[in-house]
């Protein structure tokens, strides 16, 4: 359900589970912050996205009902996006929603395709969001726009999301490896001290 794979110095996570919105299981959430940790110190591009016109619904909702709505796996997996020394790159083939919104928001770079939508919708659910999505969503957009999102329950579309801040493009589908490939080429290129040193100093 997620493939994994490691081309060179870029590691890539890509979500295949279409037919359930590309939701997500306890065990794919595990195996994504395993795969972040293990890309550590070996990755220099790390990039995450999904097949089908969904990103990511978030938790799948039987896992959901056991529990993982509140599990700290999906801090867990932001935290080791967000440790990474390298540049990430969420690719959003699709919609946001949910819990998924950790892992994208730990990312240096969210490109999106026209047609995703965006929203959180923990308020109406009756959970608090993951400890660190309303810290990173707010150094992005702001408190009142994360306020609207989370607590107002908006959900808004890509050029929405590329007008306050939360993505960095739009992208056709079929330009959205390309684009990647663009983001990529100068990381890859730099020395190790080079591209960790930058990213440090952007904090």
């Amino acid at each position: 359900m997620i493939r994994f794979e490691q081309a060179g110095d870029v590691w890539r996570a890509t979500i295949e589970r279409p037919q359930k919105a590309n939701s997500l299981t306890a065990v794919m959430l595990n195996a994504l912050a395993d795969f972040a940790t293990e890309a550590r110190g070996q990755a220099k591009v790390f990039v995450l996205t999904g097949t089908g016109r969904v990103f990511s619904a978030g938790a799948d909702l039987d896992d959901a009902r056991a529990g993982l709505a509140v599990d700290p796996v999906w801090e867990r997996l932001s935290g080791a996006i967000a440790a990474l020394p390298c540049l990430s790159i969420a690719a959003l083939n699709g919609t946001l929603a949910g819990g998924a919104f950790g892992m994208a928001l730990a990312c240096d770079l969210r490109i999106a395709v026209p047609a995703a939508k965006f929203f959180y919708p923990v308020m109406k659910l009756g959970y608090l969001p993951q400890p660190s999505d309303p810290a990173r969503m707010s150094a992005l957009i702001g408190p009142s726009r994360s306020k609207m999102i989370l607590m107002g329950a908006q959900k808004i579309d890509s050029q929405t999301a590329y007008d306050f801040g939360l993505i960095d493009r739009i992208v056709a589908l079929e330009d959205l490896e390309t684009t990647v490939a663009d983001l990529s080429a100068a990381a890859l290129a730099a020395p190790d001290d080079i591209r960790s040193g930058i990213k440090a100093m952007c904090l």
